[in-house]
This record gives structure tokens, C-alpha cells and sequence, in this order.
């Protein structure tokens, strides 16, 4: 199993952002990760890649517990934060290739070269960071989260800023890197979700309020996905 949650819960305060969650991803799915704002799917995403700690409960990557071993799960894990923090005075190969030292990656060159390639980056690889339109940072942000080749990979609003034409190019980039990757995503885009992930889990007020194919989704409920998203929101916040 590439992604074990078992119990997971964030408190901040007298605040529950994750209240005692479970699901399980094997390899080579892609999940689409859903929920209002404030649902709490940040959180658990960086819970996952060991950004923050967990309050209770805890989870596994490839079999590495996220909490005792956090910084071998860090390894095997690509992360894209939904803020994309990088450093915007650096060229982008040079951010590349320090990312790539940092990650310990053995022939640095050739494996920016490679993430370059993939994300579409070849043309503005001697440009300044700051120079680049949300986009293209975002670009950016994908390739450092893929530069020491993970097994698993946590996007957080990947196609944020995208132009139609690149989401549509994320979207098959992402797509291509799910027949050997496990991709977990989050969106509010229902389309990209039902272009590109083949299960969906659905979380609200701290809670997994749905988890299922993309497929037996839609036959259970004879609604397209936007709808359905809708209805469970809608019925939780009634519960």
C-alpha cells in the first residue's frame, strides 16, 4: 500500500482540522483529494509528507511510518505545497539543481534536465523565478517536487493559475507520471478530477464524508460529480 491513514486527527486550539481519519491509496492511483475550503485536506497533506506533526492517529508511505521515520517518508515523497514557496532570485535550473543537492540526487544534471523536460520548462530554465508568470512557477514547484524520482506524490492545487492551455498540459503530465506513481491531489476543478483521477475521496469539517471510484460515484448517485460534491457538502453541514 503506497498511502496508509489510520486515525489521523489535527488539533489547533479548541479547533479539530482532522478528526480521526482513515483511507488507504495502493500504487498507481490517482486520487482526487476534494473539499470546501477549510475542510481540512491541506492539513492532512501536510500531516503526510511531514510537514507538520499529527495530534492522534498516524499513517504509513510505501510502509514508512509518518511520524517515527518522517524524514525517510520525505524521500520517497514529492510534494507541491498549495502556497509553492520558492525562491524567486534564483534561475530556475540553478533552484533545480539545489533542490536536487539537497534531495541527495546522485547525477543532478541529468535528473533537472529530465524534470525540465516533463514540466515544460526547457524554454525558461535560464529565466529568474520571480520573473515568471503563477503559471510557469507552478511549473516550477512541480518539478522540484519530482526531481529525486518519488515514488508518491502530493499535489496540493496543482493547476492553480494554469492558463486552459496548461492545465491541460499539467493534466497529462501528471496523468503520464500515475502509471508509476501514486498521485494524491487536491482541486476544486470537478473537470480535472474527472479528466484525471480514478477515485475520489471527499472530506468536510475534518471528516471523510465519501470515498469510491470516480465510476461507482457517479452510478450510485446518477450525477455528474460537481452535483454530487454539492450534496454531500450540503447534507454534512445539515447533519
Amino acid at each position: 500500500m503506497s498511502i496508509q491513514v489510520d486515525n489521523l486527527s489535527k488539533v489547533y486550539g479548541k479547533q479539530t482540522a482532522v478528526n480521526s481519519i482513515n483511507f488507504n491509496i495502493p500504487t498507481g492511483e490517482i486520487v482526487g483529494f476534494l473539499g470546501p475550503n477549510g475542510a481540512g485536506k491541506s492539513t492532512t497533506m501536510k500531516m503526510l509528507t511531514g510537514y507538520i506533526p499529527p495530534t492522534s492517529g498516524g499513517g504509513s508511505i510505501c510502509g514508512i511510518d509518518i511520524v517515527e521515520d518522517s524524514l525517510e517518508v520525505r524521500k520517497i515523497v514529492g510534494y507541491l505545497p498549495e502556497n509553492n514557496p520558492l525562491y524567486l532570485d534564483m534561475y530556475v535550473k540553478e533552484y533545480l539543481t539545489f533542490m536536487g543537492g539537497l534531495s541527495g540526487v546522485k547525477d543532478v544534471n541529468k535528473a533537472v534536465e529530465h524534470v525540465l523536460n516533463i514540466t515544460r520548462l526547457i524554454p525558461e530554465r535560464h529565466k529568474k523565478i520571480g520573473q515568471l508568470s503563477k503559471g510557469y512557477r507552478q511549473r516550477v514547484g512541480l518539478a522540484q517536487a519530482l526531481i529525486h524520482d518519488p515514488k508518491v506524490l502530493i499535489l496540493d492545487e496543482p493547476t492553480s493559475g494554469l492558463d486552459p492551455l496548461q492545465v491541460v498540459e499539467m493534466r497529462n503530465v501528471i496523468t503520464d507520471l500515475g502509471k508509476d506513481k501514486t498521485v494524491l491531489l487536491s482541486t476544486h476543478i470537478m473537470q480535472e478530477v474527472e479528466a484525471m483521477c480514478n477515485r475520489v475521496i471527499i472530506i468536510n469539517q475534518g471528516h471523510i464524508i465519501a470515498d469510491d471510484s470516480l465510476e461507482a460515484l457517479k452510478q450510485n448517485n446518477d450525477l455528474g460529480l460537481e452535483d454530487i460534491f454539492k450534496n454531500l457538502i450540503t447534507q454534512k453541514q445539515i447533519d
